[in-house]
Formats: structure tokens, C-alpha cells, sequence
């Protein structure tokens, strides 16, 4: 059955004070007290904005917490400061109109669905069975306001950077030498991935490990997705977003820090590392560039693996190989037509989640929670972001698993990797030495895959904290 309607109850008394503390955070990172004051942005009269009592401030005042109405955008707008809209950094809270739900609701119940499969396996796609079930459970039990709940019990922000608004959740540990630490999602996720890392990261005591692993946590949106701005000229390819991430770990005031990513994550970390910002100590990414030139070029000529290959190469070269002859449609088609696939993710929902839920030959549907796949996707539909998302794999040029592509001869700073089983393939340790030279930390996880922060978050947090312990 479907959700209880909710009351249209203002709730400007309680987001207004989360704009005004929030406003007094991003002030506090740019007023003249130093390095010290400037890496603090998420905090007031020196503690920690609470992000559990945010929380339970949503869910003590449900009625509050549902009022979205697109009157009320305007009205948060004048209640902001006067310092605050002159601000570089600006507080965000997430508001989505009740009205923008229910025409999610309409339009899933109002599929037109294609004919059933005529095979028996997946090897056409997520079987049609199968995408009912989740766009039934989309359309009837899923409730968006619990991530957003989530999402606004953490200090947001937007910043312009080149251009761009960009999105951002900044998250400082009470550890007083907590390291920073920017991590970058990919696509088809988002900042929600890492939403179950925050307090591992931040907060290591409360899971079992160290005071001296804590980090302090930049999340931001790329450029297209999410809450960022969607560029409107061309040229935002992962050289450009490393640059701007620069940009901004140099404004909230960090003059040492860390950078991670995964997916497309895992280019624009490596961008970082080669373009060697002040500031920035090493890398760690969990979708590495190994693939070596001489088989690189097998690959591209679609012929057998080279003869000389150890196991775990072949395993590999047979991985990539799949993934690039069965499995990688939907990257075929955001590389080279990004605006036509936009068109048909744009107007459909169903088609968008049935887009992502094949994504690594269906690897959300065995390995991501329903709930945390759903919010993913209930995000780039909000925000309307399937076509600017896209365009990021029509910007890059280089191959994202071929160490030639992505230049990983140049980083001379220290690279971390985790290898985690279910990723598109197993980085072999003999791959990542040749095209690392700074190669400080390299693990294979026992579980995990591609979402791995999503899937394992406690195992993804303690691979960080071990990964980065010698940079500390």
C-alpha cells in the first residue's frame, strides 16, 4: 500500500536554523583565524554540529519534516544572511516539493513496459521480472524523506568553482589530528554512496578502531550530478575536476590532506596525484589503472590473451575483456551520444533504474541494499541529472582501467589500492607495481566490489585508515 499522505506543515522555523548554523559555520571558514579556524567550517562555538540530534530533530517532527512546498524555496532564501549570500561557501539543505514525489509515483505506475526477455539468463539485461518488483516497490513503499533526513543531518555546502556550483558534505572528526580526507563518487552512484563511511571515518572509536585514523570528510558532488551545477560549456573531464577539487580543499583551509575514488572517482583522484597540488599527501583508489600497454593492445584488437600471463593476469585480461564485450553498453552509449540516452533516462524512471541496476552485469541487484540503490536513483531523478551525468564519459578521453590512459607513470606521489573481488576486474599486485611508481599500499579485500563503500562500508573504512597510516 502506498505511503499516508503527508500534512503540508511549514518547517521554515527548522530549516532556517540549520541554514543560520550552517551559515555560521561557512563564515567561520573564511574569516581571518588562520588555518586552524578555516579547516573547521562545520563547526560552532567550537563543537561539532550534532549531526544525531539533526537526525532525531526530523524524525520527532514528521509533519515538519514532509512539508516541501515550492513557495517555501524563496522564503529560506530571505531568511539567509546577508554574509551568507556574499559568502564563497554556502549552507545547503535538501527540500524536495512533495509535488516533484508524487509525479515520480504517477509516472512509475504508469509504465509502459517492453516484452519479456526470450532467454532464460540475464544475458540480455536485468530480466523484466525483476525491474518490475523494484519499480512496484519504488512506486508504493519506498520513502525518499529517510535519505533526506540523512543527508540533512550533515553539514552541506555549496561553493562556486570555476564557474560551477558545487555540492559538497563536510563532515570534521572531534579527533583533534583527524587527517582530510576528499572522496569522490562515480556514476551510477552519487554522494549517498559514502553516507554509511561517515562516521567509520570520522568517528573510528565507536567501530573498534583508532583516535589517530580519524579523518575529516570533503564529499562533493561532480560537476553534472547530484546537487552541483550541470555545466552548460564543454571541457569538465576528470583534469578539470581534480583541479577544482584543489580549489576547494584549498578554500575550507587544508593545507595537508588525502584524496580517494572509485569509478570515476578513481581518474580524478589520479589527476590529483599527477597535477601534485600543494597540500595533497597521496591517493587511494579501488578502480586502478593497471592494465599494461602490450596488453592493452590486445584487448583493443579483440583477439586471445598474450602468451607469458600469470593467473591472476589472465584472470584479470579475461575480466576486462568480458566487461568490455558484454558489459559495457551503457558506457558506449554516454561516450558517444550522451544527449540521446539522456532523453529516454530523463523521461523515464523506470528505464533510468533498470539503466543502473545493470550496471556491472547487475551488480547493484546482487550486491547494494534496495533501499540505498533506490535512494541513489531517486537522486539523479530529483535533480534531473541522468543527461549532465552522462556527458562525463563523452568528456573523457582516456581509457579508465589502462595505466597508458591514465598517464600513471606521471604520479610520483604515493598510490594506495584495495582490490575488492566483485569489482569489474582484480587489479593483480604485478599489474599495479608496473604502473604505480609510488606504490605504498596494495590489498586484496576478501568481499566487496565496485560500490564497495556501499556494500562493506565498515571493510572500505578500515582499508582507508590502513592505506593512509603511513601519510598520518
Amino acid at each position: 500500500m502506498s505511503p499516508p499522505k503527508r500534512q503540508s506543515v511549514s518547517r521554515r522555523g527548522f530549516l532556517a536554523t540549520i541554514v543560520a548554523t550552517s551559515a555560521a559555520a561557512g563564515a567561520l571558514a573564511l574569516s581571518a583565524g588562520g588555518a586552524e579556524a578555516a579547516a573547521r567550517p562545520a563547526t560552532v562555538t567550537g563543537k561539532p554540529l550534532d549531526s544525531a540530534a539533526r537526525a532525531a530533530s526530523y524524525r520527532a517532527d514528521d509533519a515538519a519534516r514532509a512539508a516541501h512546498t515550492n513557495e517555501e524555496a524563496p522564503n529560506l532564501d530571505q531568511m539567509t544572511s546577508a554574509q551568507t549570500r556574499g559568502s564563497a561557501i554556502r549552507p545547503f539543505v535538501v527540500d524536495v516539493p512533495d509535488e516533484d514525489i508524487d509525479d515520480l509515483r504517477r509516472r512509475l505506475a504508469a509504465t509502459r513496459w517492453p516484452d519479456r526477455e526470450t532467454v532464460a539468463d540475464r544475458s540480455q539485461g536485468v530480466q523484466l521480472a525483476k525491474v518490475q518488483a523494484l519499480v512496484q516497490y519504488w512506486a508504493t513503499d519506498y520513502d525518499w524523506r529517510r535519505v533526506e533526513a540523512r543527508l540533512n543531518a550533515l553539514p552541506q555546502f555549496i561553493t562556486e568553482i570555476d564557474g560551477l556550483d558545487i555540492h559538497f558534505i563536510h563532515v570534521r572528526s572531534q579527533e583533534p589530528n583527524a587527517l582530510p580526507l576528499i572522496i569522490t563518487h562515480g556514476w551510477p552512484g552519487s554522494v549517498i554512496e559514502q553516507l554509511n563511511v561517515v562516521d567509520p571515518l570520522t568517528n573510528p572509536t565507536a567501530h573498534g578502531a583508532a583516535a589517530a585514523d580519524a579523518f575529516d570528510l570533503v564529499i562533493p558532488s561532480l560537476p553534472g550530478f547530484g546537487f552541483s551545477g550541470k555545466p552548460t560549456n564543454t571541457g569538465w573531464d576528470p583534469d578539470r575536476i581534480a583541479r577544482a577539487w584543489a580549489d576547494l580543499m584549498q578554500r575550507l583551509g587544508y593545507t595537508r590532506y588525502v584524496a580517494q575514488g572509485g569509478d570515476w572517482g578513481a581518474p580524478v583522484s589520479s589527476a590529483m596525484a599527477r597535477q601534485a597540488p600543494p597540500g595533497l599527501l597521496g591517493i587511494h583508489v579501488n578502480l586502478p589503472a593497471t592494465v599494461p600497454p602490450d596488453v592493452a593492445a590486445v584487448l583493443n584488437a579483440g583477439g586471445p590473451a598474450p602468451a607469458g600471463l600469470s593467473e591472476k593476469e589472465h584472470v584479470a585480461f579475461d575480466a576486462v575483456d568480458a566487461f568490455y564485450k558484454m558489459h559495457r553498453a551503457y558506457s558506449a552509449m554516454m561516450a558517444t551520444r550522451p544527449q540521446m540516452i539522456g532523453y529516454a533516462l530523463t523521461d523515464s524512471p523506470a528505464g533510468l533504474a533498470a539503466f543502473m541496476y545493470d550496471y556491472n552485469n547487475g551488480e547493484p541487484e546482487r550486491l547494494v541494499a534496495r533501499d540505498d540503490f533506490l535512494d541513489n536513483v531517486t537522486l539523479y531523478w530529483l535533480t534531473n541529472c541522468p543527461t549532465s551525468s552522462a556527458r562525463l564519459y563523452w568528456e573523457n578521453r582516456n581509457p579508465l582501467l589502462y595505466a597508458a590512459g591514465q598517464k600513471t607513470h606521471e604520479i610520483s606521489l604515493p598510490v594506495a589500492i584495495t582490490v575488492f573481488p566483485e569489482e569489474i576486474y582484480r587489479a593483480p599486485e604485478t599489474w599495479a607495481r608496473r604502473a604505480y611508481p609510488n606504490l605504498i599500499y596494495f590489498h586484496e579485500a576478501d568481499r566487496g566490489g565496485h560500490f564497495a563503500a556501499w556494500e562493506e562500508p565498515r571493510l572500505f573504512s578500515e582499508e582507508l585508515q590502513a592505506a593512509f597510516r603511513s601519510l598520518r
